[in-house]
């Protein structure tokens, strides 16, 4: 038997050697994988086997989070809403900020009858199925560019036990989704940051997300001026739409919003009380 402590201590000196800030916990979260388990690896914990193959997974996983790898692309899946979500290279890593979006649009799901939902850039399918999870009576269809994405966020759908109340389809914005019919709530998390500053991000975002799910044009507002038009043309008289945008960017955004005739009702920040979210509807 192997004590996990003597593992973690080796693996999280490597990281932190690193520059990594998160070491301890990435450690126990590399060394469970190393074992196939979900739940990350406590130091007290007597391992009661370690083979040299799994010693050898281990080290690729160190070497692989050494490089900037996010541990989440790591292990496949990242958890967000407390739901498990497998990730692809054609999906974004959810991060917690996008709950601010999750938390606002169940909140006005929760006043409707049977809300009809629609996720505009559907990527994993995290922001549908999350909002699916909490509300039962809710039915949605997610769209995505991606043919794989929409792969991943079906598998995601299964998974979590709500591919009976939801369609993925392949999609860009600017596509004519009328045959699907109006939707009480539209949601998305479109391509916002600037061209410019993709490079600067933390290599785990710029290196390992897909860069057409992260490229908002030069001026971080390109998919905007598609996005809203389709809020416009897919959101019911009385509906409400939830976007994530951007720090910042609210007073960029809502000028392109009221030229679909599109307002913005409400702001929600997020943890960090930078402002995430806003929610829009039809112009009165």
């Amino acid at each position: 038997m192997t004590e996990a402590r003597e593992i973690l201590a080796v693996v999280a000196a490597r990281l932190a050697d690193a520059g990594i800030d998160t070491s301890q916990l990435d450690a126990r979260l590399l060394l469970a994988t190393a074992l196939q388990r979900d739940d990350a690896v406590l130091p007290h914990e007597t391992l009661d086997r370690w083979t040299a193959d799994e010693a050898a997974r281990l080290d690729g996983f160190v070497e692989r989070r050494i490089a900037g790898e996010p541990v989440s692309r790591i292990r496949g899946w990242r958890e967000f809403w407390s739901l498990r979500f497998m990730l692809s290279p054609d999906t974004l890593d959810p991060r917690p900020d996008s709950e601010t979006l999750v938390a606002a649009a169940v909140a006005a799901g929760g006043q409707m009858k049977t809300p009809r939902i629609l996720d505009l850039g559907t990527g994993s399918g995290c922001l549908l199925l999350a909002c699916l999870a909490e509300l039962p009576d809710a039915s949605g269809c997610g769209v995505d560019i991606s043919d794989n994405a929409v792969e991943t966020a079906r598998q995601n759908a299964h998974a979590l036990g709500l591919a009976e109340r939801i369609r993925f389809q392949p999609a860009a914005f600017a596509d004519d989704l009328t045959a699907l019919g109006s939707f009480d709530l539209v949601i998305s998390n479109p391509p916002y940051i600037p061209r410019n500053e993709i490079a600067a991000l933390a290599p785990e975002v710029a290196s390992f997300d897909p860069v057409r799910a992260l490229d908002g044009g030069g001026d971080g507002l390109a998919s905007w001026r598609q996005v809203m038009p389709a809020i416009a043309r897919h959101l019911a008289s009385s509906g409400q739409a939830f976007v994530e945008i951007g720090a910042g960017q609210a007073p960029q955004v809502t000028p392109i919003a009221a030229a679909a005739g599109l307002q913005v009702t409400d702001m929600h920040a997020d943890l960090g009380g930078i402002v995430r979210c806003l929610t829009l509807s039809h112009v009165s």
